[in-house]
């Protein structure tokens, strides 16, 4: 049977030196660094270690019955959990203590072989990405579903009328389905961001060692198969120096939140009583502790917030890699690891609150087609209908129409005022002659209803367009939706053939431990 060992003598990683690290070095670094570790790299880094060691003895590396009892205690130490390590926080990393585990469970001589062909780069590297991979996957699902929630609405509210404003000033009516349409597009645009950060991210580095592989013969697309990679990352200096799949995501994370903080502005806007087109839901409100009438917009709020905080993330994680050399150096290569993480986390959250705020929100149908029909948002089809009717360019009709607004506001009147009359007023003061529009055409070219009905050209906010516009971004929708179910499957089932090989790895230690124990059994008796 095989001793227990001290951890001092055999499992630290600092012989180079002869002192431990300074208290300020543990304050500052190793501490925060293993606290990390715990949040973000325990279970990915049990899989690596399992998919190591089975690769270690299929490939002859180690001898099958010492790489069987290491993957036994592996397994005990997953089963158990990260609580099981004794974690001092004086050590480097996770590794170091996940490492003193397994040789004082089995000896230096069967728990020191799991480090065999492999370095902390690589495991470090390898971790971390498959940390970010599950995360950026989970991303892609919450951005999916805010992007059918965008769907949905835009479909039901094809028809509810609104001015669209351009430099917060009505410009031309639109409908409340042709806005969100346009936030889906822009949803749809991140989506595809993430998802190549995912699959620059879905490469395995395992097996690049230090920075040029090894002389052992170990197989690379074994370990990256068990991890359910897609791919290697091949070249292995690249693969444990870069760190542009994490400085992908976080641009990504901060264009996504840019563009949401822009929606959440606007409703923002659209929620006061001074415009009165929504109303966000009670579950996505605060109060205030003095003035009883309040009904805070929090939610917006922190949506917005959080996207600032993203805009950050991404300026730390490429300042941390800004003038660093290229290879392995941890202010390059490691430093932005958590702080990304915790981002794509709040992000996550912040996303699902905003789904909810647009899904729960009250629209004011009446409130916003009665702001369309007073803001003079149907000058422009007047004047187009001055145009096709006449022949007179649109120029010299946009004269005519912007001195109709122009006396319209002046007589303290709206766009549902004007008249033929007016028309044909202006034109006599800056041209000279009428234009004898009927008032049938006029009335019609001033109705929000009647503009949108008529913008059928290809983009535009006609309903015909926009049942077809919808139908094929639903279509896009349910494609990647499969798609993110297929790569989840996919790791699932590389998961379930490595514990499979790891278990029955194990189950020949145990034989082996069984077999050898009734051996001494028998000489003994």
């Amino acid at each position: 049977m095989s001793q227990e060992h001290p951890a001092a003598p055999v499992v630290s990683l600092r012989e180079r030196v002869k002192s431990p690290p300074a208290q300020a070095m543990v304050d500052s670094y190793f501490g925060p660094a293993v606290a990390a570790g715990i949040r973000f790299q325990f279970e990915p880094e049990m899989r690596i270690h399992l998919a190591h060691a089975v690769m270690l003895a299929e490939c002859g590396i180690v001898a099958r019955e010492d790489i069987a009892r290491t993957i036994a205690a592996l397994l005990e130490l997953k089963a158990s959990g990260v609580q099981a390590l004794t974690i001092d926080y004086q050590q480097e990393d996770l590794y170091s203590y996940i490492e003193r585990y397994i040789v004082e469970k089995l000896g230096p001589e069967t728990g020191g072989r799991l480090h065999t062909g492999r370095s902390r780069n690589d495991l470090h590297t390898t971790s971390w990405r498959l940390a970010l991979r599950a995360s950026l996957i989970r991303l892609l699902e919450t951005v999916a579903a805010m992007r059918g929630t965008l769907l949905h609405l835009a479909e039901e509210h094809i028809e509810t009328v609104m001015p669209g404003y351009t430099h917060t000033q009505h410009a031309q009516p639109i409908s409340l389905g042709y806005y969100l349409l346009s936030a889906a597009d822009l949803a749809e645009r991140d989506y595809i961001r993430i998802q190549h950060a995912l699959e620059c991210c879905d490469r395995s580095p395992l097996g690049s060692g230090a920075l040029s592989t090894t002389g052992f013969p170990i197989d690379r697309e074994r370990t990256a198969g068990l991890l359910g990679f897609a791919r290697l990352a091949e070249v292995a200096y690249d693969a444990v120096s870069i760190r542009d799949d994490l400085q992908e995501a976080s641009a990504a994370l901060a264009i996504l939140m840019t563009g949401i903080s822009r929606v959440a502005t606007d409703l923002q806007s659209w929620n006061t009583m001074e415009f009165g087109m929504i109303e966000l839901d009670d579950a996505y409100s605060s109060v205030s502790s003095i003035m009883p009438q309040k009904k805070n917009p929090q939610a917006l709020e922190h949506v917005k917030a959080v996207a600032a905080m993203a805009t950050g993330n991404l300026t730390t994680v490429l300042a941390a890699s800004k003038n660093t050399a290229l290879a392995d150096v941890n202010d390059g290569v490691s430093a932005g690891n958590a702080p990304a993480m915790d981002m794509i986390e709040r992000v996550i959250k912040a996303l699902t609150v905003f789904e909810g705020t647009v899904r729960t929100m009250t629209v004011k149908p009446d409130k916003m087609l009665h702001l369309a029909e007073i803001g003079f948002g149907t000058a422009t089809e007047l004047a187009d209908v001055i145009v096709r009717e006449t022949g007179m360019s649109f120029r010299m009709a946009h004269n005519v129409v912007g001195r109709i607004v122009r006396q319209t506001i002046e007589a303290h009147l709206t766009a549902m005022d004007i008249t033929s009359a007016d028309i044909d007023d202006a034109s006599v003061a800056l041209f000279g002659h009428t234009l004898g529009i009927s008032e049938d055409e006029v009335a019609k070219a001033l109705k929000p209803g009647e503009n949108l009905r008529s913008r059928t050209v290809t983009g535009g906010p006609a309903p015909v367009r926009m049942n077809e516009m919808i139908g094929r971004r639903k279509a896009t929708l349910d494609a990647d939706l499969r798609q993110i179910a297929e790569i989840s499957g996919r790791i699932a089932a590389a998961e379930k053939t490595l514990m499979e090989q790891a278990h029955r790895l194990a189950g020949d230690a145990v034989a082996n431990s069984n077999a050898a124990n009734a051996r001494e059994n028998n000489g003994t008796s």
